[in-house]
């Protein structure tokens, strides 16, 4: 797939003017979303991010409107992973639900840069050594596995006080003057002629390691469906951008998706699989077969994955939604 470099800078612009619109449409003003304006909004860049596929499959083929959707339902779902931690950490800091638009925000840009670096050296380094498939398929292997076992080792959700904070958190928390109360939406304020920063700078850096951790599973991931980096890329960028309007419409129902750790788990270890297999029939590992691709390495086509990724969706997310219902009716009888 041939990308004329002004196709990227109008890419980039668009995408950067979506932010933007984002930010004053949404952040600036401090409010607590509405269930309606959260559920109109995410419904709207969903759709913008199917058009922008249609568009895609229109102009560069079946083949790459495949792979983008398939890319775009994997990081979308693994996004909604990422708001479990989210509401963790708002509520281990106790942000203000009007507050917690602008961090979220500041979040989400920070994780499109650190994504968009991901995928430049993951694009790199994978058009020079094919051995890459077998890090990149045995990573996600160990994230499946180990996923699956918090899952099912999980008897309740992770609450605030489960909440650890990372390294870089309790640096800053150390050497940094931080306020005690928030400041509206201000990273920094100025005491007795001091200036300081507010829990809210705080939060934004959790939510930044947050997200960098959250790379290392998803940008692997999407190689497994496409190795095309302007795919990568979009299928990222669309399934950040309605995350913030995503969080506020969920809310609760996080906790009522018991099963989507499996799910997810199922589709990492599924797409850790494919890029083993990729490796395997692209080998040039010595140690291997002389050094020679290995004929018998199954082909999985982006069709299948689609719908085993959709399939193993909709059963979790269903199955989710059954046991919560029958434990509500258990408890009311």
């Amino acid at each position: 797939m041939d990308v004329p470099l002004w196709v990227w800078i109008a890419t980039l612009a668009a995408f950067a003017a979506l932010f933007i619109f984002d930010f004053f449409a949404h952040v600036r003003k401090p409010h607590i979303p509405s269930m309606k304006e959260a559920g109109w909004w995410t419904v709207f860049y969903v759709v913008l991010a199917l058009v922008f596929g249609a568009g895609l499959w229109v102009i560069a083929g079946h083949r790459y409107g495949v792979e983008y959707l398939a890319g775009f339902i994997t990081e979308k779902s693994l996004s909604v992973d990422n708001l479990f931690v989210f509401v963790v950490i708002m509520g281990k800091f106790a942000v203000p639900r009007e507050y917690q638009q602008k961090a979220l925000m500041i979040g989400i840009i920070m994780a499109l840069v650190m994504r968009g670096i991901f995928i430049a050296v993951g694009a790199a380094a994978i058009s020079q050594f094919s051995w890459v498939f077998y890090i990149f398929g045995l990573f996600l292997l160990y994230t499946a596995g180990h996923l699956a076992w918090e899952s099912f080792g999980k008897k309740e959700p992770e609450s605030a006080e489960d909440y650890e904070p990372n390294f870089l958190v309790k640096f800053a928390q150390r050497h940094l003057p931080v306020t005690e109360e928030f400041h509206e939406q201000h990273f920094f304020t100025r005491e007795n002629g001091k200036r300081l920063v507010t829990p809210l700078f705080i939060v934004v850096i959790a939510l930044g390691v947050t997200d960098l951790l959250f790379a290392l599973d998803s940008i692997p991931a999407i190689f497994g469906l496409t190795q095309e980096p302007y795919i990568v890329f979009t299928a990222n960028a669309f399934a950040l951008l309605g995350l913030l309007q995503l969080y506020f419409l969920l809310g609760g129902l996080l906790d009522r998706l018991v099963y989507l750790g499996i799910g997810l788990a199922l589709i990492l270890g599924f797409i850790g699989v494919k890029l083993i297999l990729l490796a395997l029939a692209e080998n040039t590992l010595p140690f291997l077969s002389g050094g020679e691709p290995i004929a018998w390495a199954p082909h999985i086509p982006t069709w299948l994955s689609l719908s085993i990724i959709v399939g193993i969706l909709v059963v979790t997310t269903t199955a989710s939604l059954m046991k919560e219902r029958k434990e509500t009716q258990n408890s009311s009888s």
